[in-house]
């Protein structure tokens, strides 16, 4: 838990990774994990980048994860532009087409880890896997 302080006061704020599936690619559930995991050391490496502490914390706090499921391509990249204009670090996969999906298929986005309170405020209606 990351502790900020404001004026006299500390805010603690839980560290989190979410992974969001994109379910209109219809995936055997091997390739939605495939898919998930490559989407989150993607933006576990981009959190490490940006903030060694938040990424080292995560790790010792027990790699706390969401998985949430978008309808399609469209609010898969919507979401990935609104965290990069956030500066949340985040990773959007493209598959390379050599089992399952076409190549340049987007399946999956990592968020994270990063300050629950600022992935929430993007991801809080979407619902769970």
């Amino acid at each position: 838990m990351v502790s900020i302080l404001i004026g006299d006061s500390i805010n603690s704020d839980e560290i989190k990774q979410v992974i969001i599936i994109r379910m209109d690619l219809e995936m055997g559930k091997g390739k939605m994990v495939a898919q998930g995991a490559h989407a989150s050391l993607m933006s576990f490496f981009e959190s490490q980048r940006k903030d060694k502490d938040i990424a080292q914390e995560w790790l010792d706090t027990g790699e706390k994860k969401i998985v949430l499921k978008v309808d399609d391509e469209k609010a898969l990249e919507m979401l990935f532009r609104a965290f990069q204009y956030k500066k949340v670090p985040c990773a959007l996969v493209t598959d390379a087409g050599l089992t399952q999906l076409p190549p340049g298929s987007k399946t999956a986005l990592g968020i994270g880890p990063w300050l629950s309170s600022e992935i929430d405020q993007i991801t809080s209606k979407i619902k769970l896997l």
